[in-house]
């Protein structure tokens, strides 16, 4: 089991392609008083029990509802907020990175590196498959973010951490506290930059 220590006010992005495992990970997480985990499946799952539509037709709105309660808990007073996002654009880590330091939160990332295959099945298994042309593209960024994670720290980042497959199904625990260093108990962790 992996377990992070986010100390102080923290923003989590957690990212991965989609099938990675992100919403598995997250669904195992106790639940704490001082940590807020949005996950676009929650927003997904509420509006299909409501409104019969095509997830296609709504995708747009659940992305925005999505979006707007990340806004929302990161200006809040809970310590902790953690984010599902595929983030395989480097645009969209370095948007978080921004509204972390905005609401002056320390922005944090926890990487699945799964292969195309692994979380094909995985989406297969969820039974929400994303269009191949879309797949394809985040494929191709994941596998490059994976190899530039494993060697440079991205900007805005106070902490990275890289699982593979088997460290998240291994699960995940989160420490909030008092201020001090980043750690992991597991996986792949890189240097910390101040």
């Amino acid at each position: 089991m992996t377990c992070l220590v986010l100390p102080g006010r923290t923003l989590l992005l957690v990212a991965g392609m989609p099938g990675a495992g992100k919403s598995t990970l997250l669904a195992a997480l106790p639940p704490s008083p001082d940590v807020v985990v949005l996950d676009s499946d929650a927003f997904r799952a509420a509006l299909l029990s409501t409104v019969r539509l095509p997830y296609g037709w709504l995708r747009p709105l659940v992305h925005l509802l999505h979006r707007l309660a990340v806004l929302r808990a990161a200006w809040s007073p809970v310590s902790t907020v953690v984010v599902h996002l595929p983030a395989t654009a480097p645009g969209t880590r370095a948007a978080v990175a921004r509204l972390a330091a905005a609401t002056r939160r320390d922005a944090h990332l926890l990487w699945l590196d799964v292969d195309a295959e692994a979380a094909r099945e995985g989406q297969q298994v969820r039974g929400r498959v994303v269009p191949e042309a879309s797949f394809r593209g985040h494929a191709d960024r994941a596998a490059a973010t994976s190899v530039a994670l494993r060697t440079r720290h991205p900007d805005g980042f106070r902490g990275v951490t890289v699982l593979d497959r088997q460290a998240a199904r291994a699960g995940l625990r989160l420490r909030t506290g008092p201020v001090g260093p980043v750690t992991a108990s597991s996986g792949t962790a890189l240097s910390r930059a101040s």
